[in-house]
């Protein structure tokens, strides 16, 4: 039986014996090296398995140019996405003086060792308008492109050493040749690939069905677990669900693979590249639907992505590319049919029944009933246990403000008064406190403040992640990190900010520790509303002015906002 070929004729494996391993250890312990960022962990394992065949490293400059341009690599195979390593300039000098660069995980680990073969500077907004369309932000992978990853880019052939290692769900990680085995083992010649990074409900289940039934092919569910959308579900919540789910399936017809990819939710260039990753796995058909990979709307509130690019820009290389799509349209709850079916074939006054992602959050959040048409009840009690109602999650109250704006004494009696009164373990996080215990080798440099900030958000994220509360109570003078403390934590919880505005003068009236008055000296450097700017908040869930009010009553006000936001019963 023939399984359909690799992507450019064959499949690609950067994975060595252990002679070659030992000979890339050695050389990998005498380059320089570069710890990979989670993005490139899903990269560097995708191109050691062969799932971005043919590619057999990260793309070197022609390449990337022409992708960028044409969507196809410099000997014009079809190809989407750019795949590049993005480091620091004090990196890519070593690198290209060395010409090589060892790559690490986080634990130092060495998966391969780069063989250098270009270094540039990147152009990233022609890089994201010309692979995104765009260059709004708001759009997380132009976000990454332009904020957040390296200047530079290094291109070149992988030595691989070994794939990262998993220790979640191993029985359902395949690389692309073990899939292949498998498919060839079971028989399975036509097989229908199912991309999502959401749970599956009944209407999922009934449109994969339906596909497979339509193409006359075995399903392989294939959920990403490396990186989606900033907010989705975490896997391990998903692959409990997909587990669950796998069981409403006619035996033998479906089978179940993890994908650590780290999607860049492209749209129609992304559906190109999901296509061809699939079919380097043995798929000869891949569901494509409405928006398929399209991160939702712009800053000014329009769609990135028109709803069928995707499915228009797959049918265009269907052909060059021998894996078919199957096309699928949103799936409905005929109330009168009691069956799920296709938009298309609603008749005129009959009753359906929906429930869109955002009120499935409502009602998981203040623990309303989901109905057995929408669900499979062992796919609710899944998500239920890890996104119980939002009165039983974790939050955190972060106060900002001046030193001496009263933030510390509200935020001890608002640790008192939620101890009082709910049954979850509240912890406060002074800023003083943080840095004689966590802090104290730290300066008041901006980049120390930073960083003493960036530690008490990621003290407070761990603590929400386990169900606990959070009170915060640091200076955070800089609008920058406070929005990056708030998009650490949001995911994961409740997040309120309170800004305690009390005025300058009155907070150096307070001054106990005269420490206002040294600043004005000059005794003290980079204080903060003398000498070092404090950003206002923009827009904070709460404002304080302990003028206006005691203690007692701005904890009550608190107290009250906590209630509206149903985070307290």
């Amino acid at each position: 039986m023939k399984i359909i070929e690799a992507h450019g004729g064959e499949l690609i494996d950067l994975i060595p014996d252990e002679k070659l391993k030992a000979e890339r250890q050695q050389l990998a312990n005498d380059m320089p090296s570069w710890d990979l960022t989670d993005r490139q962990v899903c990269d560097i394992e995708l191109l050691l398995n062969g799932s971005f065949s043919p590619l057999n490293g990260f793309m070197n400059q022609a390449d990337y140019q022409a992708v960028l341009n044409d969507m196809r690599l410099a000997d014009g195979t079809l190809w989407p996405m750019p795949i590049t390593l993005d480091v620091d300039e004090e990196t890519m000098s070593a690198a290209k003086a060395s010409g090589h660069l060892t790559l690490r995980d986080e634990e130092g680990v060495v998966l391969a060792v780069l063989k250098v073969e270009d270094a540039w500077k990147a152009d990233k907004a022609a890089e994201s308008q010309a692979v995104f369309g765009s260059t709004d932000i708001k759009h997380p992978a132009v976000n990454y492109c332009m904020n957040i990853a390296g200047e530079y880019y290094l291109g070149g052939e992988l030595l691989g050493l070994q794939l990262p290692t998993h220790y979640d769900y191993r029985q359902h990680r395949h690389t692309p040749h073990e899939t292949r085995t498998k498919f060839k083992k079971l028989g399975w010649s036509r097989v229908v690939a199912f991309q999502t990074r959401n749970p599956m409900h009944r209407a999922h289940q009934e449109l994969t069905f339906r596909a497979a039934q339509r193409v006359e092919a075995n399903l392989l569910i294939h959920p990403v677990v490396g990186l989606t959308k900033p907010g989705d579900i975490d896997h391990f919540t998903r692959v409990r669900c997909y587990e669950k789910i796998m069981d409403m399936y006619p035996e033998r017809t479906t089978a179940l693979s993890l994908l650590p990819l780290a999607m860049r939710m492209g749209g129609p260039r992304e559906a190109l590249w999901h296509a061809i990753i699939r079919k380097n796995y043995g798929c000869t058909h891949i569901i494509v639907g409405r928006d398929h990979a399209g991160p939702g709307d712009d800053s000014n509130g329009q769609p990135f992505y028109d709803p069928y690019a995707a499915q228009e820009l797959l049918k265009q290389h269907e052909d060059e590319l021998g894996i078919k799509m199957v096309e699928f349209e949103m799936m409905v709850y005929s109330q009168d049919k009691a069956q799920y079916i296709p938009i298309s074939e609603v008749e005129e006054k009959e009753n359906i029944l929906n429930i869109s992602g955002t009120e499935l959050r409502r009602r998981l959040q203040q623990g309303l009933d989901i109905p057995d048409w929408f669900s499979y009840p062992d796919v609710v009690a899944e998500l239920r246990k890890s996104h119980p109602p939002r009165n039983k999650q974790g939050f955190t109250v972060f106060f900002t403000g001046l030193s001496g704006s009263g933030k510390s004494t509200i935020a001890n009696a608002l640790r008192v008064k939620l101890m009082e009164m709910i049954n979850r373990p509240v912890t406060l996080l002074d800023g003083d406190v943080v840095r004689k215990h966590l802090s104290s080798e730290l300066g008041f440099s901006k980049e120390h403040r930073n960083i003493n900030v960036q530690r008490i958000g990621f003290v407070a994220s761990e603590i929400t992640k386990n169900g606990g509360v959070a009170i915060c109570a640091p200076i955070a003078p800089y609008e920058k990190m406070r929005s990056e403390v708030r998009d650490m934590i949001e995911p994961l919880g409740g997040f309120v900010e309170i800004h305690v505005a009390t005025p300058l003068e009155e907070c150096e009236k307070r001054d106990r520790k005269g420490l206002y008055a040294l600043a004005r000296q000059g005794v003290i450097k980079e204080f903060t509303g003398i000498s070092d700017p404090y950003e206002e908040p923009q827009d904070p869930e709460m404002k304080i002015d302990t003028l206006d009010f005691s203690p007692d009553q701005a904890t009550q006000r608190i107290v009250l906002k906590l209630e509206a936001m149903g985070l307290i019963a």
